[in-house]
């Protein structure tokens, strides 16, 4: 009887004691609340200028006939000496191929007939890659020179961007981290932790100056000038950031 007794005390004391150990958890728990955090998501933007290194020039040769093989042998022979004075005038460093070519009839639309065709026009087109961009304007002379007819345009760009791409993404970054921390200061709180950035892609926007084939057909005792200007090179990131406010 007297062990049994013994038995049961032990255990209302064991109960006892679990009880109280869980009343003293709870009431840890409830006395430290789970600091107040709250998510913002920012944008940060950034524009590099890089000096281009590339140019690529877009040159056409077009001829037009009655007939489709007079416009086509008399194309031919213009687009080779266009492409001889363009090797020349670019010089060996420089990539000469050739990028387009097309033979279309002409037509004439009258009302209420069908179209007949009056004649056919080719053209050749030929794309000129040069890392010498002092040679562009003497470039496009002697290729008006020599019979080509069309200038497409000039495209400049970076034969290597990264270090450039990099620099508009950290500024980019930068800029996205001190919106969170203006945000956080305006909470009178602080940035705790970075939950995710995003890489939202970047753009080059080199400068294009076009040309009309009359501006350097009439006369070539001046040199085409040629005025290259800057690239810019955009990124944008998104960060989403954790803040603690007071």
């Amino acid at each position: 009887m007297k062990r049994l007794l013994l038995t049961i005390s032990m255990m209302a004391f064991a109960l006892a004691a679990a009880t109280v150990l869980q009343a003293q958890t709870a009431a840890t728990s409830t006395s430290g609340d789970t600091p107040r955090v709250t998510r913002v998501t920012v944008g940060g933007d950034a524009v590099v200028q890089a000096q281009p290194d590339t140019a690529i020039l877009t040159i056409s040769v077009v001829t037009q006939a009655r007939r489709a093989i007079d416009a086509q042998q008399e194309n031919a022979t213009k687009t080779d000496g266009v492409v001889r004075a363009l090797k020349a005038a670019a010089g060996t460093d420089a990539e000469v191929k050739t990028s387009g070519y097309s033979v279309q009839p002409q037509r004439l639309y009258r009302e209420n007939q069908p179209p007949t065709i009056t004649g056919y026009e080719a053209r050749n087109t030929v794309t000129v890659t040069t890392s010498d961009l002092k040679k562009l304007g003497n470039v496009i002379d002697a290729s008006s020179q020599a019979g080509a007819n069309d200038i497409g345009g000039i495209f400049f760009t970076l034969r290597q961007d990264r270090p450039a791409r990099d620099r508009a993404l950290a500024e980019a970054t930068r800029e996205a981290m001190n919106k969170a921390q203006v945000i956080a200061s305006a909470l009178g709180g602080r940035v705790v932790r970075i939950i995710e950035v995003q890489e939202e892609g970047f753009q080059q926007r080199p400068p294009q100056p076009m040309f009309e084939a009359n501006q350097y057909m009439t006369k070539q005792a001046v040199a085409t000038p040629i005025e290259i200007g800057a690239l810019e090179i955009t990124s944008r990131v998104q960060v989403i950031a954790e803040v603690e406010p007071n």
